[in-house]
């Protein structure tokens, strides 16, 4: 199966990272309009351990109003998900949604915004070691 998403290994430990994500957001225009832990919801829902495992909804508005007004139905690929989690060897792993394998996937004319997206979150990636 082909890698979901842009995924990195980080440097640092898992609360330190969930920590500094959302400054790291906002620096490329992102707000975080949810968090999800999906530890805590697995336990509460399924009586399961899971490893630790939280997803941020991030949004950039202005990106977000020049998609929705392309396409209103795009409403259901957002916001943009970034997930944080412990691997099996307990390191620090993120995943951002790639906006080039999903809204540009569906409609080329949606590639620029798509791009724009993908590029801030990649940085994103990047600035966390």
């Amino acid at each position: 199966m082909a890698e979901l998403g842009m995924r990195r290994q980080v440097a640092g430990k898992y609360d330190e990272v969930l920590a500094k994500l959302p400054e790291l957001l906002k620096g490329e225009g992102f707000g975080v309009l949810t968090r999800i832990d999906v530890t805590a919801t697995m336990k509460e829902k399924l009586g399961v351990d899971f490893r630790r495992y939280q997803i941020l909804g991030a949004c950039n508005p202005k990106l977000a109003h020049q998609a929705l007004t392309y396409e209103i139905g795009l409403g259901v690929m957002l916001p943009c998900n970034v997930a944080v989690w412990e691997d099996d060897a307990g390191k620090v792993v993120v995943s951002a949604v790639d906006p080039m394998q999903t809204i540009a996937s569906q409609d080329p004319k949606l590639e620029p915004i798509a791009a724009q997206v993908r590029e801030r979150l990649s940085r994103v990636l990047a600035q966390l070691g």
